[in-house]
């Protein structure tokens, strides 16, 4: 399958982009390796907006975000699509200023799966990065929720995997899909922030949808979203298999596959895609297609388990 990420994005931070006729975008000014070109915050509405994403507490960003407001326009609804720090910061302070309540699906670890949940009590995974632990939104929301607002309406899709609590929005038939699924590169699922079996799922729930256009917390607006669902699933089944593969002579662990599987990805990398690798590790051995030699952790050795061999 061919790579249907679009990599040659080059918004200006701070400046206004008019989407569609009730969508605009400012990208924050914190491009990284990890940030893309930069956080999307959204404007969506004409006269009394709905905020989706506000950003990191950045008083560029923030200065951007008023200055993008129409004469008369004011910002009645704050939507947080999850708790990292270059997506959730900003929001109480424009509340404080604008008397918005923030919706989001809860706390940042809101909606852990009780595997996840377990895990994280026993230590061991690391994890933990770029979380906004101070997150606390006025209003949870529920997957199926509808908002509504001055002549627009948006509709909560809980998409846990990236975060567990993670919120895709639905604007008729358009998604403001966050970091769940990005227009540059597939996203880091980290244990046990992170979930690759609710992931995979959420991505499924998304792959059924006819939805015409994803606005992503980083990069351009997926043109077409369906393709590049199919290719994100495809992506981690392709990378399951990998590691399947690799396990099959010997027990290895999370960074002895990732020097082995990601050779052609620069180092630096490397931290993030463990990660990933740790995350697939988790779901297999959910399955009970691999186990670790010993306590599940971040540096363990895993096994391929026998009845899953070939």
């Amino acid at each position: 399958m061919s790579d249907p990420f679009e990599k040659s994005h080059t918004p200006v931070a701070g400046q206004v982009e008019q989407l569609a006729e009730d969508v605009r975008a400012v990208t924050a000014p914190n491009p990284s390796p990890m940030t893309y070109t930069g956080t999307r915050s959204y404007l969506v509405g004409n006269g009394k907006l709905a905020l989706i994403d506000p950003g990191p507490d950045d008083p560029v960003h923030h200065r951007a975000l008023v200055q993008a407001l129409r004469p008369g326009e004011e910002i009645t609804h704050i939507l947080v699509t999850h708790a990292h720090l270059d997506h959730s910061p900003l929001a109480d302070r424009l509340s404080d200023e604008t008397g918005a309540k923030v919706y989001g699906f809860g706390p940042a670890h809101a909606g852990r799966s009780d595997v996840m949940a377990r895990l994280s009590e026993t230590g061991g995974l690391g994890g933990g990065e770029g979380i906004d632990a101070g997150f606390d939104p006025d209003v949870e929301m529920s997957h199926g929720d509808v908002l509504e607002g001055n002549g627009w309406a948006l509709e909560t899709i809980h998409t846990p995997g990236h975060l567990s609590n993670h919120l895709c929005f639905r604007l008729r038939d358009a998604v403001f899909s966050g970091d769940h699924v990005m227009g540059w590169a597939s996203s880091l699922v980290s244990p046990p922030d992170g979930d690759l079996t609710d992931f995979m799922a959420s991505l499924r729930i998304l792959q059924g949808a006819w939805d015409r256009v994803y606005f992503p917390g980083h990069g351009a607006p997926v043109r077409d979203p369906g393709r590049l669902v199919g290719h994100l699933i495809a992506h981690r089944q392709e990378r399951e298999a990998q590691i399947l593969h690799a396990l099959s002579a010997r027990a290895l662990t999370p960074a002895e596959i990732t020097a082995d599987l990601y050779r052609d990805v620069p180092e630096y990398m490397h931290p993030a895609a463990m990660r990933n690798v740790l995350a697939h590790l988790i779901d297999l051995t959910v399955r009970e297609e691999v186990a670790p030699v010993a306590d599940l952790t971040a540096d363990a050795a895993f096994r391929r388990l026998s009845r899953a061999a070939p």
